[in-house]
């Protein structure tokens, strides 16, 4: 499929229709749709927990640019993840950072240091763009349950969210069937994975994202909200 220049303006009526429409549909024609409607203007972010959203947008679409923002605190195994990324996929890959000092801000806290390391950087590859992709699922949590195939973010911009109708089952078959790359972490206790300094390994029975800023009341980076 081609990835020619074709922003489509919504308004937030043209979104209720749009995922009406989307929320029985196939992520692959959400993502078809999504090329054509925004051409050069979209991106496809990830935190590389896995592979899973890289593997079906660049199956549709393989010159859709990939936003990996590094933190400067992600564990190795989520680096070594981005490199084997690079290896299988050839994607036109974009990583992002913040020019801020790492000062170990998450000691102290935590909102400010997502927003410094995580949050500005990704304002920063989305500037000038017209929508992105994210790999959102409802099943990740019961604050992201109501989350729709397509919103509109803060700054205005169209989010995808083209497997959020996905439950846990059909994400591991789909990554059984295409091989898709994994963090070791999966395997390791962390079904949820982000910064080493704020992430801890789930105990059986524990909510997926309970490894997540535990003890501290905090559920979200901010990228999503």
């Amino acid at each position: 499929m081609s990835y020619a220049p074709a922003p489509l303006q919504l308004t937030d009526a043209d979104l209720d229709v749009l995922n009406e429409r989307f929320e029985t549909a196939s992520a692959d024609s959400v993502i078809a749709w999504a090329v054509e409607a925004f051409g050069d203007g979209l991106v496809l972010t990830t935190s590389l927990s896995d592979a899973l959203l890289v593997d079906l947008v660049l199956a549709v679409c393989p010159t859709v640019p990939v936003v990996f923002v590094d933190t400067g605190y992600h564990f190795p195994e989520t680096l070594e993840t981005l490199g084997e990324v690079r290896r299988r996929y050839h994607p036109q890959l974009v990583v992002v950072s913040s020019d801020a000092p790492a000062l170990d801000l998450w000691r102290t806290d935590p909102d400010a240091c997502c927003a410094q390391r995580k949050v500005q950087p990704l304002d920063t590859a989305l500037a000038g763009r017209t929508a992105w992709f994210s790999g959102l699922r409802r099943a990740d949590s019961a604050e992201r349950a109501d989350t729709p195939v397509l919103q509109r973010d803060r700054r205005g911009l169209v989010k995808i969210n083209p497997i959020v109708t996905w439950s846990d089952e059909q994400a591991e078959a789909y990554s059984r069937r295409h091989r898709v790359v994994r963090n070791a972490l999966l395997d390791q206790g962390y079904p949820s994975v982000g910064c080493w300094p704020c992430t801890r390994a789930v105990a059986p029975g524990e909510d997926r994202r309970a490894g997540r800023w535990a003890g501290q009341g905090k559920t979200e980076c901010g990228l999503h909200l």
